[in-house]
């Protein structure tokens, strides 16, 4: 088998998304392939839909888990029922250009790279017409592999959904996703990319990413952002278990304070309805408690914006005034921006 594409599936079927996604994963260009849908304990019909495309396509695989494990335990899965000598993920609301892994695995052959990707588009609405192009990864990142480039990849791995992965390369280092969590990629994506040794690019975007209103990555609550938290905290856990923490200590204690604290901080104080005071200080206290001296890493001064830095200074020298300070700071601007829509 050429191609093991691996689909995580969790309540989907409402307004044709998940047919949409699986419709553009069947019409693909190539043959030799799979594809392996895992349905999380879905609560609507999404596992109904699932098995009407397996019957009607004898390479088109179904797997019930009867418990929600999120979607990295639904990738989990997926990977061990997979036979292809290639990975791929999707996100069951997102879709994929019908020539898309064609062009990554062509890439591939052309290149002998054992990872390659491309761009997505961003688009809120399901059509084939490309929207905001976002660049995934960058140049510097690709080619040959060595420890400068696996330490961009480490901080900036870019998203997982728009690569194939060598099979090979997961099955003998061990590699797979946190269960359980939001976010699970931020641990993966990061980890993943060190074991690999060629990455290639198709500079085009092949892969259309769905914002939809009420998704994962716009809807912030304090559970989300601990599970964020966690996979911040599982990325220093693997590092240090796979022995490769000291090579890449830098790299992994910027990664960890931009995951754990810095994201979840500001998106917590601008997202979470009743933010709590004793939330910011957990936040802070964890950082500082695994890495102290992360104000001084050479990444975080040059990559943090300076607003970030002083904030970030601010709640070092007390929590409750930055708290407030930064309360009264958004209310401000909400004020503002009302004033100027009216």
């Amino acid at each position: 088998m050429r191609l093991s594409i691996i689909v995580p599936v969790y309540n989907m079927a409402a307004d044709g998304k998940l047919n949409f996604c699986l419709d553009s994963l069947v019409g693909q260009t190539i043959s030799d392939y799979e594809i392996i849908a895992v349905d999380d304990a879905s609560t609507d019909h999404s596992l109904e839909i699932l098995r009407e495309y397996e019957a009607r396509y004898e390479w088109f695989h179904v797997i019930a888990s009867p418990v929600n494990r999120r979607q990295g335990g639904a990738k989990n899965e997926g990977l061990k029922a997979a036979s292809g000598e290639w990975i791929g993920f999707i996100d069951s609301d997102d879709w994929v250009a019908p020539d898309f892994y064609e062009k990554l695995l062509t890439r591939a052959r052309e290149t002998g790279a054992d990872l390659v990707g491309c761009d997505y588009s961003l688009v809120a609405e399901h059509t084939f017409s490309v929207g905001r192009i976002v660049r995934n990864n960058t140049a510097d990142q690709t080619g040959i592999l060595d420890v400068e480039k696996h330490k961009k990849l480490l901080m900036r791995p870019g998203s997982m959904v728009v690569k194939v992965y060598k099979a090979s390369v997961i099955r003998e280092n061990g590699l797979d996703f946190p269960e359980g969590i939001f976010y699970e990629d931020n641990c993966a994506g990061s980890v993943w990319s060190l074991y690999f040794r060629h990455f290639e690019r198709v500079e085009e975007p092949l892969y259309y990413y769905y914002q939809r209103t009420g998704s994962t990555v716009h809807h912030i609550t304090e559970a989300k952002c601990r599970d964020r938290m966690r996979a911040a905290a599982l990325l220093v856990e693997q590092c240090r278990d796979r022995g490769i923490l000291e090579e890449y200590r830098q790299e992994t204690e910027y990664r960890f304070a931009e995951l754990y604290y810095v994201i979840t901080l500001f998106s917590y104080l601008q997202g979470v309805v009743h933010p709590r005071l004793s939330f910011v200080r957990e936040l802070r206290r964890g950082v500082e408690e695994r890495f102290p001296d992360f104000e001084q890493n050479s990444y975080y001064r040059v990559n943090t914006g300076s607003e970030e830095q002083r904030l970030i200074a601010m709640q070092g020298r007390s929590n409750l005034r930055f708290y407030l300070y930064y309360r009264l700071k958004l209310w401000a601007r909400k004020i503002r921006s009302g004033r100027r829509k009216s």
